[in-house]
Parts: structure tokens; C-alpha cells; sequence
């Protein structure tokens, strides 16, 4: 992971922070182009819609098959906060998206989420490597870990207090 990496990533922060204070679960993505041009970004959109595929990874995959090429969905990075869920993951491949970079695991998030007392998804986290055996995946960012936590306790604290 380099710093163009880490730039990326601490947008992808940036997005979560975002969803955040609209009241979502904070995730946050960025698609890169192989030239390094920004083609898209995106949020969680989960709370807002009802919609729990509204997961940003799966939004950017969709807008991937619908504007690139093949070559060129191949030789873009996606970047996002947190490891892609199973879904997500899947869609990743099923596009044919390039490498992935996330700032924390899913690892990390069950982990985190464990320690707030939230009841596990209904659907397992995976890495994306089992998944999609030939991603090209690099991550988590250990110096972005405690921003992301920081950011799901949030997440949780709030909604929890909200009587959900």
C-alpha cells in the first residue's frame, strides 16, 4: 500500500464520516480509473432507503458494467473504507473490477462490532478472498483502523439510543 493508497482510503473516511451524519452506517467507496482519474464515489445508503443492498462497493460495481469496458472496469482500483461484504464482493467480480484496497477487515469490523454488544448480520462475513479467489486485495490500513472504529461506535451508539 502506498500513499496514493492511503489518499484514496482517507477519502473513503471521509464518505464514511458522511453516511455517518446522514444517519447511515458509515461506509464509503471510491472507483479509480488505470490512469488514476476519480470515475466515482459513494456512500452507504442503507438506513435512508431501507435498502440493504445500498452498499456503496455494489452502487460503483453497477455504474462499472454500465460506462466501462471490460479493459477498463480490469485496470480500475476500488477503494473503501471497509473490506467488501459477500455481496459486494461478488459483484466485484462478477463485473470484473481490478484491485481492491480497504482501510479495515471484516475481521476487524466483527471484532469491533462484538465489543459493542451488536448482534452479528444476517449474512456472514467473508474475506473478499473467498469470494473471489483471484481479487488482487490489499488492506486493512492500520492507520485508519481507529477513525473507521470510531466511526461504527458511533454509528452504534446512536441507534442503539434511538430504541433500535
Amino acid at each position: 500500500m502506498n500513499e496514493t493508497d492511503l489518499h484514496y482510503l482517507r477519502r473513503c473516511v471521509d464518505l464514511a464520516a458522511q453516511a455517518l451524519a446522514s444517519g447511515d452506517e458509515p461506509f464509503g467507496s471510491v472507483l479509480v480509473s488505470g490512469d488514476g482519474t476519480v470515475l466515482g464515489e459513494d456512500h452507504n445508503h442503507v438506513v435512508e432507503t431501507g435498502d440493504h443492498t445500498r452498499h456503496p462497493e455494489f452502487e460503483l460495481a453497477r455504474w462499472a458494467a454500465a460506462h466501462l469496458s471490460p479493459q477498463e472496469r480490469a485496470a480500475a482500483t476500488v477503494y473503501t473504507s471497509g473490506e467488501h461484504c459477500p455481496m459486494c464482493a461478488a459483484a466485484h467480480g462478477w463485473v470484473g473490477l481490478g484491485r481492491i484496497v480497504y482501510a479495515s477487515s471484516s475481521e476487524q469490523l466483527s471484532a469491533w462490532l462484538g465489543e459493542l454488544g451488536v448482534a452479528p448480520a444476517p449474512v456472514r462475513g467473508l474475506a473478499i478472498r473467498e469470494v473471489v479467489p483471484s481479487a488482487a486485495v490489499e488492506g486493512p490500513a492500520p492507520e485508519l483502523a481507529e477513525q473507521v472504529r470510531e466511526l461504527h461506535r458511533r454509528f452504534h451508539e446512536r441507534y442503539r439510543s434511538n430504541g433500535n
